[in-house]
């Protein structure tokens, strides 16, 4: 650590025994100004690797540069707030040791900005920018075609959180374009740092993050520590008993569950009804538990039954339908054991903090062994811990896959993700922000759109035919309903956006699609709850109880988008569900 300050020397000595290999091959990579991928387990200190040399950048600087210095992408907002959340200690903790040692430190400032960041403070981060950002590939896009991208051409570090869960798929390739837009933006490259625990093929996910520059990989993976059964709580699982299940006061349930959604008691089939006394027996035998599951539906299905079950609020649903206020609120209970188990889905499979968790219950398989090890992962996050986790098949064909699954994550054996090449979609909603920011070459378009990794073999004529449908050059008359974003001067060879052409580019940010869900909110002005399936929506009547996030809300009224409810607790509420919310 000899080329940080002083004072984070001693704060680092003060906190921790001694730096992981991570850290110790990172710091020297980024000391140089190298990009690099860090690849290490859960749970060995990436993220302070990474953002532990910003800080000391910034805090030793006693010039202050008028914008943004290191900015944090990550594939979730929850993740963008755990970040934001964890960062604090290091921040005020490094400042505090300066001041102790008479040194001078420069304490970063911070700010979050995502689409629940309010219009009022993304105004303040334009006037008053903040020295570390965090955020995520969409707003990142929306910001560096506004106001907000002169924030930008400040910064010296970008570190992309959870890599590999973005470089496989159309929104990496989004992302890969923003960097690019990003560097264009800078009189100097900034220095690209990539976080995983999961990366594979490492050269592959390494040119992802750098474009056409090189990039340093710092390979720590190990193998897993991890202790992992699969489960099957039935002798035949084409044939499986009705067990004699006992409530918490002694009586007999026979299988037979009161079901909420529809007022009446439901013979409960199948092997749920031997999952659930295995499931309740784990949560209640250990401090703190994670039940993973696939689809939202499930996830609030499960938390009800096991609430029902129990007779007690021991399990809340977590999934990304629940607002970020309600999310944290339930992390934070899970950490301060004010609740004893969550049941959730990929929302809490990346690296979000959730303290000491001491067991991981999975209800089918997680269908790939990098998310099997990523939820497995949340037990014992820490450096030398072994996670424990649990496997639940449902059926036959789910426990050949979990066999599978689960014999390649004990050996590490992780699946190759493919980068995507010449996405022509992605490429047409980035040229037309990039035109909204300034008119601009096709030599220019070229150069940027090329460095990026997933357009490297992009050729000319695909290229410009591109720009021809952007411009209104359409093979025939069937396109002509078509309303062409930009201009193109055939004698400067220039392209300039057409009058709608921001707006456009500004309502259709990023490539996750809108799923015409409706907000949930308390109070006609009150916090938002969550969202619901707009097919619940319209099968839903004021008046009615539904259960979101596992807390029963009563509808008071429904509106052109959103639902206004109240709180209802202790009523039984309908189960929301989600249309093709699985894998």
């Amino acid at each position: 650590m000899k080329n940080f300050h002083p004072a984070t020397q001693r704060w680092f000595a003060d906190n921790f025994k001694a730096p992981t290999d991570v850290q110790e091959q990172g710091w020297a990579r980024i000391a140089e100004k190298k990009n690099a991928l860090l690849v290490a387990p859960t749970g060995s200190g990436k993220t302070l690797a990474a953002f532990l040399a910003g800080i000391d950048r910034i805090g030793s600087d006693d010039e202050q540069p008028d914008g943004v210095s290191v900015l944090y992408v990550s594939p979730l907002k929850a993740l963008v707030y755990d970040i934001e959340r964890n960062l604090r200690a290091p921040l005020v903790g490094i400042t505090r040791v300066a001041e102790k040692l008479d040194l001078k430190f420069r304490e970063p400032s911070i700010a979050v900005r995502t689409g629940d960041t309010p219009q009022r403070e993304r105004q303040q981060q334009i006037k008053h920018p903040a020295d570390i950002m965090v955020t995520t590939p969409e707003s990142l896009y929306l910001m560096l075609g506004s106001r907000a991208a002169e924030t930008l051409k400040s910064v010296h570090t970008v570190i992309v959180d959870e890599i590999h869960a973005l470089a496989g798929t159309k929104r990496g390739t989004h992302l890969a374009l923003s960097l690019e837009r990003l560097s264009a933006l800078n009189d100097a490259d900034p220095q690209r740092i990539g976080l995983s625990a999961t990366a594979r093929p490492l050269d592959a996910i390494a040119g992802f993050l750098g474009g056409d520059r090189p990039v340093d990989i710092v390979d720590c993976s190990a193998p897993p520590k991890i202790d992992l059964t699969v489960t099957v709580p039935v002798p035949d699982m084409q044939n499986p008993p009705t067990p004699d299940m006992k409530n918490e006061k002694g009586g007999s349930i026979l299988g037979e569950l009161y079901s909420r959604e529809v007022g009446r008691p439901e013979v409960e089939r199948g092997i749920w009804p031997s999952i659930y006394p295995e499931l309740l027996e784990a949560i209640r035998t250990n401090r703190s538990t994670i039940i993973f599951v696939n689809s939202r539906g499930l996830c609030e299905r499960l938390a009800h039954k096991l609430n029902e079950l129990a007779e007690e609020d021991l399990v809340r649903a977590h999934h990304g339908s629940v607002s970020h206020a309600k999310r944290a609120e339930i992390e934070e209970g899970l950490k301060l054991g004010t609740i004893r188990g969550i049941v959730a889905t990929s929302s809490l499979e990346l690296g979000i903090d959730m303290g000491a968790v001491d067991l991981v219950l999975l209800v089918e398989s997680p269908g790939s062994v990098a998310r099997g090890l990523q939820r497995v992962g949340r037990a014992g996050h820490g450096v030398g811990e072994v996670s424990v986790g649990r496997l639940y098949p449902k059926y036959r064909g789910d426990l050949l896959e979990s066999a599978v699954v689960a014999e390649r994550m004990n050996s590490a054996e992780l699946d190759a993700l493919a980068v995507p090449t010449n996405v022509l979609d992605v490429l047409s909603q980035q040229i037309v922000a990039l035109c909204c920011r300034a008119p601009q070459s096709v030599e220019d378009i070229e150069k940027i759109v090329t460095s990026a990794r997933p357009y490297r073999e992009l050729s000319r004529t695909a290229l410009e035919s591109v720009l021809d449908m952007l411009s209104g050059r359409y093979p025939s008359a069937d396109f002509a309903d078509l309303k062409p974003l930009l201009s193109w001067d055939r004698n400067t060879d220039v392209l300039s956006p057409r009058r709608g052409a921001e707006l456009v580019m500004r309502m259709n940010a990023g490539t996750i699609p809108d799923r015409g869900a409706f907000g949930v909110h308390m109070g006609e002005d009150g916090p938002r709850v969550g969202e619901l399936d707009e097919e619940m929506v319209f099968e839903t009547r004021v008046g009615d109880n539904i259960t979101l996030g596992a807390s029963t809300w009563r509808v008071e009224s429904i509106t052109r988008d959103r639902v206004i409810v109240s709180p209802a607790p202790g009523e039984p509420g309908r189960l929301p569900f989600w249309r093709g919310d699985g894998p």
